[in-house]
C-alpha cells in the first residue's frame, strides 16, 4: 500500500509528495525542497523511516516545482523524470530563478522523459502518467488506480485551476486536459494539487467555478 508524505516547501508553498510502500522503496514528486532546512525534511524523513529514494518525478518544470532537484541528484543519485516538452522551460530557468530571489548553480541532466499513459513503477507500487498541457508545456498527473488518488501538480486545484498567463500556458487546452483526463477518473478519487489542500475529483465537477 502506498503511503503519501506532503512536505509544504519555498516561498510558493509547493507540494512536494513523498511515496513509499512496504518495501521501502519511494519516489518524490515535485521535489520543491530549498535551502538547508527544507533540504534536511526530505533527508530526515528518508533515513528516518529507512527509506531508499528511487525516482524524483516533476508535474512540470516551474522554478517552483524543480528547485530540489540539484539536491536530490547530488545526494541520493537520483536524476529527475518529466515530460520532453519541458525542456524549453528550462532554458531560461537560471535567470527566472534570479528573477524571484532563488539562486540555480546546477541542473541535473534527465534521467529519461516521461510519456503518456507509460507506467511508472516502484517498490511493489506503480503510477499512471497522464499528458496534461495547459498550464505549463510537458504537464503531466499521475494516478493510482487502486488505492484512487491523482497528483495534478498545477492543473487542478480545490476550487480553482492551474494559471494559463504565464509562458506556454493556454485556458482552452487546460480545459481540455481537465475534461477529458482527469473528470472521466471516478468521483471519488482524492485530488493531490501542487499547492494548497486535497480534494476530490467529484467535488470540482459540481463546484469548481472555472469548468464549463
Amino acid at each position: 500500500m502506498i503511503k503519501i508524505k506532503k512536505f509544504v516547501f519555498n516561498a510558493f508553498m509547493v507540494n512536494t509528495y513523498l511515496l513509499s510502500d512496504e518495501t521501502g522503496e519511494c519516489i518524490l514528486i515535485d521535489a520543491a525542497c530549498y535551502g538547508p532546512e527544507e533540504e534536511s525534511e526530505i533527508r530526515t524523513f528518508v533515513a528516518g523511516n529507512n527509506l531508499k529514494l528511487v525516482r524524483n518525478l516533476n508535474t512540470h518544470c516551474h522554478i517552483d516545482h524543480i528547485l530540489g532537484n540539484s539536491f536530490i541528484a547530488q545526494v541520493y543519485k537520483v536524476n529527475p523524470e518529466y515530460h520532453e516538452n519541458s525542456v524549453p522551460v528550462l532554458l531560461g530557468i537560471r535567470h527566472i530563478g534570479t528573477s524571484f530571489g532563488f539562486e540555480i548553480n546546477h541542473i541535473p541532466e534527465p534521467k529519461r522523459f516521461l510519456k503518456d499513459n507509460e507506467t511508472i513503477r516502484w517498490g511493489d507500487s506503480s503510477l499512471r502518467v497522464f499528458f496534461t498541457p495547459g498550464h505549463a508545456e510537458g504537464s503531466v498527473c499521475f494516478y493510482n488506480e487502486d488505492q484512487g488518488f491523482v497528483i495534478t501538480g498545477d492543473v487542478l486545484f480545490k476550487d480553482t485551476i492551474g494559471r494559463t498567463d504565464l509562458p506556454s500556458g493556454d485556458f482552452d487546452q487546460l480545459m481540455n486536459s481537465i475534461k477529458t483526463r482527469l473528470f472521466t477518473l471516478p468521483a471519488d478519487t482524492t485530488v493531490y494539487p501542487g499547492h494548497g489542500p486535497e480534494t476530490m475529483i467529484g467535488y470540482e465537477m459540481e463546484n469548481n467555478p472555472f469548468i464549463r
